[in-house]
């Protein structure tokens, strides 16, 4: 047997890590991931030797209970395994959407009402006619309360498709898409948070509100300590989810909470930056067989760290640090657990089929997503440029925007979330209708991307025979 020495395992190893780095860097990574996770969650809830198994893990009761003084308490209530993705590992999910909407906000593309009006108006549009498509195809059924499914833009899946089109689109409208999906994703969670909460409970969300005013006092009078927001950010959790207000709200609310300015001030870090040199220069005396750093030098160097980390702000970091468990962890769990739908025999199931009493959820998403988001998004668009309220993206035409505009029907995530709160008032036929939504949002987003690559291709080539 040949021996491969050991260096060469250790080259292998380098080369491998570099390559996932890479492959993380990539902004189409987290849709190839995704859609591996969405294809691994269908095969699990469609085959005969894994369909059973799937859905037992997923409801799965992780309910914690104990008694005090003779009575039960329970937390979460009735919290299984499904239910923990989908109000716990999205809470954070939504924090790290409100972390970016408030940067964009603050600094990047939503940071003037230039800047901002034009995407948010094409937002709007994306959002109000595939609302209003759905309504009209499912008025009067039990299918209706689903209409807020086909108004969401997936960024990761549109981004990632506009990344591999590379050249073909002009920059400025990679920019206004990406722009219009954060003004989506932030119509998104109003949509959930006004028209698919519970009965609400105003006394537990008075005491959230009181406790939001806290936080906000604190963040104003310039407190940065992340113990002083992370506990209160449980608390706001719990009254949330017993409130009836979706608990993922609770993420958006808390982004916007914690503080986006440094501890430390740039004049404060150099001058301790300057004190912890000397230090160094100082230590270099004290003589330790580990070379540098010595002790007392690696003591400086953690405080220099820990200053270095505190002319950030808490917003920033956390971001940071968030960002890539949510788009390499949470969101591919989120499809493992979302997307599984079992798809029953062909012959008696048609997704498209229309009934007076169901509607057709299937109909009213995949028309939504497909027809809807992009003429909706430049229906608003042209409005929006002939009033001269915004302007046309540079080096843009109305053709290649309607091609973007199609990648905007790209739902997936958010309208899987959306989904799986709808048809709450029709609990007897609620299963199925979240069932065949599921489906026809995998349908729709994939329609709408392949429709939009091809229009991006044929404008693109007409353009060029010019």
């Amino acid at each position: 047997m040949k021996l491969i020495p050991v260096y060469s395992w250790n080259k292998s190893l380098v080369n491998l890590e570099i390559r996932q780095k890479k492959f993380s860097k990539q902004p189409w990574a987290q849709g190839v991931i995704l859609l591996t996770f969405v294809v691994i969650a269908m095969l699990l809830a469609n085959l005969p030797f894994t369909r059973d198994l799937y859905h037992s893990i997923l409801e799965t009761d992780l309910s914690i209970s104990a008694n005090f003084r003779g009575h039960l308490l329970l937390f979460p209530k009735d919290m299984t395994v499904e239910k923990f993705i989908n109000d716990i590992l999205m809470v954070i999910f939504f924090f790290t959407v409100g972390l970016e909407i408030k940067r964009e906000i603050a600094f990047g593309e939503l940071s003037s009402p230039k800047k901002a009006i034009m995407p948010v108006i094409a937002a709007i549009g994306g959002v109000v006619v595939p609302a209003l498509i759905y309504f009209f195809i499912n008025k009067g059924t039990a299918a209706s309360s689903g209409w807020g499914i086909p108004t969401a833009t997936d960024i990761a899946f549109a981004v990632g498709i506009l990344a591999i089109l590379g050249d073909k689109v002009p920059v400025s409208l990679k920019i206004f898409l990406t722009a219009l999906a954060i003004a989506d994703d932030l119509i998104a969670i109003l949509v959930v948070a006004i028209f698919y909460g519970g009965s609400i409970n105003l006394m537990l969300l008075a005491i959230a509100i009181v406790l939001i005013i806290i936080l906000l006092v604190m963040n104003k009078l310039g407190e940065k300590r992340p113990w002083f927001y992370f506990i209160p950010a449980i608390a706001i959790w719990t009254l949330f989810y017993y409130s009836g207000v979706h608990a993922t709200m609770s993420g958006v609310v808390m982004a916007f909470l914690v503080p986006s300015t440094p501890r430390y001030t740039k004049e404060y870090y150099y001058h301790k930056r300057d004190h912890y040199r000397n230090k160094l220069v100082e230590y270099e005396a004290v003589i330790e067989e580990c070379g540098f750093p010595n002790g007392p030098q690696r003591h400086v160097l953690r405080q220099l760290s820990k200053t270095s980390k505190n002319c950030i702000g808490m917003s920033y970091r956390l971001e940071h640090i968030l960002s890539p468990w949510v788009n390499f962890i949470i969101m591919p769990i989120f499809a493992l657990a979302n997307a599984g739908v079992t798809i029953p025999n062909v012959h008696y199931f048609n997704i498209f089929q229309y009934s007076p009493e169901l509607g057709s959820v299937s109909l009213g998403i995949v028309f939504g997503l497909l027809l809807g988001k992009p003429i909706g998004i430049t229906l608003a668009s042209f409005i929006a440029v002939k009033s001269k309220l915004g302007a046309m993206p540079a080096k843009a035409t109305w053709a290649m925007l309607f091609a973007v505009a199609c990648l905007g029907g790209i739902g997936f995530t958010m309208s899987i979330f959306v989904d799986t709160l709808s048809f709450g008032d029709h609990p007897e036929v609620a299963t199925m209708l979240r069932d065949m939504g599921k489906v026809a949002v995998l349908m729709g987003s994939l329609f709408a991307g392949v429709l939009g690559v091809i229009m991006v291709n044929v404008v693109r080539k007409i353009q060029h025979s010019k």
